[in-house]
């Protein structure tokens, strides 16, 4: 067998998976460039320089929104990613890459691209929908005629979607992630506490405190942070308890749940009857926010099935197009024709 590569290039973090160790290589999808092209730093490592960086060095993500924004620094860093991190056989190789559904075909292209223009001759390149990969990373045999929804909270996007007989019935991607949630708490830690904070603080408290329901609590979860006062201009160390995350981020999550119930109401009834039997599949690296079951079965009256690791399952998922004769057709390449 081939050496085989699944690839979820995401706005947060890029994940490999390897067919030969069959694991999945996890790095932030960040780069810090020096004068203007040349590549400092990548993943982790670039990551711990963001909001921290002097001017001569930009730190930025190359993928926005779901799709590459910056194809070339993309491109060098998962390369470079690949020979490092994985010590990958490139050559010869078959590599799926996944791709969001609600996407232009030329948005498509460029991530097919990340390999069909480089030098490595690799026996297969081809391309396989997010969704689908997501549903088949949860174990979910998406081939029956069976409805699964499933909702992949990203770090700028949420894609949900309907999906029955290996094909999506429905699917939307929408403009919201755990960035805006990380946007929100800055926000409104300057409206209301007058602080100013940065959202790598933010996204920490998210993750360590944040809550989708009101705490019940007498002495909520607290955390201490040093920001800086709007009235005085000086650093301040401010204690932030859960309940104030919660303030943050209630409305951003509350738009994600009523987006759930929009698609519900235009899925067919028998698909629907299955939606219901089942639960709905909450994956990405955002799923694992305190209370978001909860919040979610007040809305729709339906279970939710959090996926344990999230961030990984599309990654999983291309493991087993990689790996399953069962799944391979969930792979197709980019018709050259349409671009010609």
């Amino acid at each position: 067998m081939t050496n085989g590569y699944g690839i979820d290039m995401g706005t947060g973090n890029l994940k490999i998976y390897s067919r030969a160790s069959d694991t999945v290589t996890t790095e932030k999808n960040t780069i810090a460039i020096v004068e203007g092209n040349q590549m400092y730093a990548y993943g982790d490592e670039a990551y711990e320089m963001y909001e921290k960086a002097p001017e001569n060095i930009d730190v930025s993500f190359p993928i926005v929104g779901g799709v590459i924004a910056d194809f070339d620094n993309m491109q060098t860093m998962l390369l470079e990613v690949l020979r490092e991190k994985i010590d990958a056989r490139l050559k010869g190789s078959d590599i799926v890459i996944a791709v969001p559904t609600d996407i232009t075909e030329v948005e498509k292209k460029a991530f097919y691209d990340m390999f069909a223009k480089t030098r490595i001759k690799a026996r297969s390149i081809r391309l396989c929908e997010k969704p689908l990969a997501d549903a088949l990373g949860l174990g979910l045999d998406i081939t029956e005629p069976t409805g699964v929804m499933v909702v992949d909270i990203g770090a700028d996007t949420t894609e949900i979607s309907v999906i029955s007989l290996g094909g999506l019935v429905l699917s939307e991607l929408l403009p919201f992630g755990g960035n805006k949630l990380d946007d929100a708490i800055v926000t409104y830690m300057k409206r209301v506490k007058n602080l100013v904070i940065g959202r790598k603080t933010a996204k920490d408290l998210k993750e360590k405190i944040g809550s989708a329901v009101k705490s019940e609590d007498e002495t909520p979860q607290k955390i201490s942070i040093v920001g800086r006062d709007i009235v005085s201009g000086l650093p301040r160390p401010y204690d932030i308890t859960s309940d104030i995350i919660y303030e943050a981020i209630k409305d951003e999550l509350l738009n994600v749940g009523s987006n759930i119930r929009m698609i519900l109401e235009k899925v067919p009834p028998e698909l629907a009857k299955d939606i219901v039997r089942s639960g709905i599949y909450i994956t990405g690296g955002s799923s694992q926010i305190t209370g978001l079951v909860d919040l979610f079965e007040s809305m729709t009256e339906i279970s939710m099935n959090i996926a344990e690791d999230g961030e990984q399952t599309v990654a999983m998922g291309l493991g087993m197009v990689l790996s399953e004769d069962k799944y391979d057709r969930f792979g197709y390449t980019m018709k050259s024709r349409i671009f010609s």
